[in-house]
């Protein structure tokens, strides 16, 4: 498993009885996790105690119950500062576990030692981008949402890379890579953190297990003759690892060589000295 072990401002303290205790910044948030089935004794002080619980409705959905947590606060990882706020849908804005995957990614673009253009697809509030753009990289920022472009930027902006060369466009992912390809233009790297389910902003509908292989064989043609990198990223427990490695295998290992790996990404509990699963990664490079 590849485990993002490297936060100081992030932890999971504890993980039982269907959730995960974790600690953002000086905050302790308490949420739902279908990963957690185990019922182990809860030792640590702070799940008595936390700054915010998300209750899990039996009807869906859920509603989060506050404990002096406030609107709105910050975590860094390294020299990137993220903006962090409960969604009413148990998220905070960030995703930890993928920092193993932005230190993968940004040490290949430091080596590479030239200019590199780096396509981020679905890209959320922009942890991949921003690691990118410190690594040295230019980069397309695409999503959906003009909300979370909006947060990408005042992400980049408390990370100093306001002016960093990042492209932030709010589209359909799909038909944006369709008028690249129409375009001819071509990018080095190229992250993919697809939903599960989600609509565009005209109402276009995306399933991942129908759509994603068609767009993955489109999404490659994007890739410079000299390129370095491609993450695909999964939280759909259908998709398994093995699963990531032969779609990249089919179709960015078919056009450009290299090699396609796979595997669980997760984060370390502090209490049990294990990791906590978070999904899975698909990584080619050469």
């Amino acid at each position: 498993m590849w485990t993002a072990d490297h936060w100081k401002d992030y932890e999971v303290i504890d993980t039982s009885c269907g959730e995960k205790l974790e600690r953002w910044g000086k905050y302790t948030l308490l949420r739902p996790d279908p990963q957690v089935i185990w019922n182990t004794p809860k030792k640590a002080k702070e799940w008595h105690r936390p700054n915010g619980h998300y209750h899990r409705s039996s009807k869906g959905g859920g509603e989060w119950e506050f404990f002096g947590l406030p609107k709105e606060w910050s975590i860094r990882y390294g020299s990137l500062t993220f903006r962090l706020k409960p969604f009413s849908f148990k998220h905070t804005g960030l995703f930890p576990e993928q920092a193993v995957n932005w230190d993968w990614f940004s040490e290949i673009i430091k080596k590479a030692r030239r200019p590199v253009k780096i396509l981020n697809l679905f890209a959320y509030t922009g942890g991949a981008t921003l690691a990118a753009a410190s690594a040295g990289a230019s980069v397309t920022h695409v999503d959906a949402s003009k909300g979370m472009v909006t947060w990408a930027r005042e992400n980049a902006e408390a990370s100093g890379l306001a002016e960093a060369p990042i492209r932030w466009l709010v589209d359909d992912c799909v038909k944006f890579v369709e008028r690249e390809i129409r375009r001819g233009n071509t990018y080095d790297g190229i992250i993919m953190d697809p939903p599960s389910y989600g609509r565009g902003p005209k109402g276009e509908i995306w399933k991942i297990e129908e759509s994603i292989y068609p767009f993955l064989e489109l999404v490659a043609q994007l890739l410079s003759k000299d390129a370095l990198f491609f993450l695909l990223n999964s939280y759909t427990t259908g998709l398994q690892p093995a699963v990531l490695t032969y779609m990249l295998s089919t179709t960015v290992v078919k056009k450009m060589g290299g090699t396609a790996v796979s595997s669980e990404i997760g984060l370390p509990v502090t209490e049990s000295g294990l990791i906590l699963p978070c999904g899975a990664s698909g990584r080619w490079c050469r």
